[in-house]
């Protein structure tokens, strides 16, 4: 059985702004109903360029109408590029986390509202034009690709999670190994796609979590050592050493000039880091 947090629970069991608006100014559909979840997002912007209303309708589980609930609530009274800006990742924390087998349903509302906005301004969405990579569930490679950068994916089971594809026939499986493989050799900064300057909380906790696992603790774990990220306190990154690098007399220096040297360089200049210790 699936663990809910409670704010995910009310809202499924009272969503808000189910409905959809009459002549809207955006409408963002994805999905289908052979495949289990679908969403149509539709808002109505003010004489200011705002999202004046939202509404909803989704087919799907709890974590589908939840999360769809959610959006409408954080992106009213948002404009277009703020809203533009949230993430299913951002959707996950808002509702207080959501069960890894249901993430799913997280990607599903950030790619209707990218397809309402899209909708709006009279454009195509890259995925539009991508390849379908999954035929079972028909997500594409570009759906793919933004799913694993922007959650940080490594495994077949967590792309499964978090969009579906290879759930079914399995005959994709090796297509998405290789896509794995492709972004697993990107640079820390395309992968992310982030500014270095004025990230909000969650982009520079993601960001610094990326950097952690593909740039710092590989080569701490060469030498017998880790690191373990303990809190994010604003620009104040605590961590705890392990291993090796937990009793070495260098230790100090380990942090401040290729822990803290390399999270400025790839996350902000003024990052400070602090060692946690039991």
């Amino acid at each position: 059985m699936w663990e809910y947090s409670e704010k995910l629970k009310d809202h499924f069991l009272n969503p808000r702004n189910v409905g959809e608006i009459e002549n809207p100014d955006g409408v963002g559909e994805v999905g289908s109903l052979a495949c289990g979840d679908a969403l149509k997002l539709t808002f109505k912007l003010d004489e200011k360029k705002r999202i004046k209303d939202v509404k909803f309708q989704t087919f799907g589980c709890a974590s589908a109408i939840a999360t769809s609930s959610a959006l409408t609530e954080m992106i009213k009274g948002s404009t277009l590029e703020e809203a533009q800006k949230i993430t299913n990742r951002d959707l996950a924390a808002y509702l207080g986390g959501i069960p890894e087998k249901k993430m799913h349903c997280s990607v599903m509302g950030y790619e209707a509202l990218q397809a309402a906005i899209a909708n709006y301004r009279g454009e195509k969405l890259p995925t539009e034009e991508s390849p379908v990579i999954c035929e079972c569930f028909g997500v594409t490679e570009r759906e793919m690709e933004d799913a694993i950068r922007i959650n940080n994916l490594s495994t077949l089971e967590q792309v499964t999670d978090y969009t579906k594809a290879g759930g079914g026939c399995g005959t994709c499986h090796e297509k998405i190994e290789g896509i794995l493989a492709h972004i697993a050799k990107e640079p820390i900064e395309k992968a992310l796609e982030f500014p270095k300057k004025k990230l909000t909380n969650i982009q520079r906790m993601r960001l610094v979590e990326q950097t952690l696992d593909r740039e710092i603790r590989p080569s701490l774990q060469k030498d017998g050592g880790d690191i373990e990220l303990v809190d994010i306190d604003g620009k104040r990154v605590l961590v705890a050493l392990r291993g090796v690098c937990a009793t070495c007399v260098a230790a100090g220096t380990t942090l401040e000039q290729f822990v803290q040297s390399r999270l400025r360089d790839l996350v902000e200049e003024d990052i400070v880091v602090e060692e946690v210790k039991p």
